[in-house]
């Protein structure tokens, strides 16, 4: 059964002060034994005050060196969760040299290192030797910002098509103790439920809209192309409440890469090629019709020439194929009657 466990900060005394005090004992331990094996070489009465002082000497060197283990030293930024046998002790978070209850045992996550073989051989073909991975539990917790690289996944948007995305976590630790206690390793389960996030969250968007109609309210429809910084601060939102319990506090989710994937890549870019090219004509269009009005009516207004319908609709005609070809016209010069 699940049990939530308490953060408790530790308040220890000066290590310098602890480590001044060790020494001395073992100074005064050193003294006591040179005295009581002097006085049985000597056989001095009373022998067997001697011999039991001889005793508490050695049993007192075992218990200096025993009180040694409370030294702790703990760096900026860093902090230490303690364990006595078994049983949570408390969490150290000043950075100093500090001196805390013997046998106490720093508690971490567990983390793969890559080890070289032992025998340290090498290939046949004269490659590194293999490595293998090895379970190594970390005895301190940072504190410091960190970043968490998600890599590049292929999702569905919300119409189905397959698109690319990364991410980048930007996250710290604030509660050690839920850190390592409440989660087996809290790095790979912030990695695991950034991938969940990131998959759920953008399955709700479409990647990009290819019409610029608006909603009925008058809001664009949010996409990813078009409110990456809305949506992640959606999904750091989420993460959030995902790693809560772990101790983690997310600051910020950065979208890195966004695209389609690789099957659909060209078409959607043939799509949006073809949407811009029909916005490009549709302006050329529009600009085309309002300077043949105006090029009609200052004709009218100034009397220059008098055209009835059947020649406005030819003069209409001719501007509109020069003002939206592609190419330039090649106008033919009428020397005749105009009739």
């Amino acid at each position: 059964m699940k049990t939530s466990i308490q953060e408790k900060e530790l308040r220890p005394v000066s290590g310098f002060l602890a480590l001044l005090l060790l020494i001395l004992g073992l100074v005064c331990t050193t003294a006591l034994f040179a005295v009581a094996c002097s006085n049985l070489d000597a056989y001095t009465a009373p022998f067997a005050l001697w011999l039991t002082l001889l005793f508490v000497s050695l049993l007192l060197y075992v218990v200096c060196f025993c009180l040694f283990s409370g030294l702790k030293i703990v760096r900026p930024n860093e902090a230490r969760v303690f364990t006595l046998f078994g049983k949570y002790y408390g969490t150290l978070k000043q950075s100093g040299f500090f001196y805390t209850a013997p046998f106490v045992a720093s508690f971490g996550p567990t983390i793969m290192q890559e080890k070289a073989n032992e025998n340290g051989a090498k290939a046949k073909d004269g490659s590194t030797p293999a490595t293998t991975q090895v379970p190594v539990m970390q005895k301190t917790v940072s504190l410091k910002t960190q970043t968490l690289d998600n890599r590049r996944q292929k999702v569905n948007d919300v119409l189905g098509n397959p698109i690319i995305i990364g991410a980048v976590v930007i996250w710290r630790v604030d509660n050690p103790t839920q850190a390592v206690f409440a989660v087996e390793n809290y790095v790979e389960y912030l990695s695991i439920q950034t991938d969940s996030t990131i998959r759920n969250i953008a399955r709700l968007y479409p990647y990009d809209v290819f019409d610029d109609d608006d909603d009925d309210d008058g809001v664009k429809e949010r996409t990813l192309r078009s409110s990456a910084i809305e949506i992640a601060d959606t999904m750091r939102d989420e993460l959030q409440k995902r790693v809560q319990d772990a101790g983690l506090v997310i600051e910020e989710v950065r979208i890195t890469h966004l695209a389609y994937s690789e099957e659909i890549a060209a078409a959607m870019l043939q799509r949006q090629q073809a949407v811009a090219i029909i916005a490009a004509r549709q302006k050329i269009v529009d600009g085309a019709v309002g300077m043949v009005k105006m090029a009609i009516d200052r004709l009218n207004e100034d009397a220059v020439v008098l055209l009835d319908e059947e020649r406005k609709a030819a003069m209409v005609s001719n501007l509109l194929v020069v003002l939206c070809g592609n190419k330039d016209a090649q106008p033919i010069v009428n020397s005749g009657s105009l009739y």
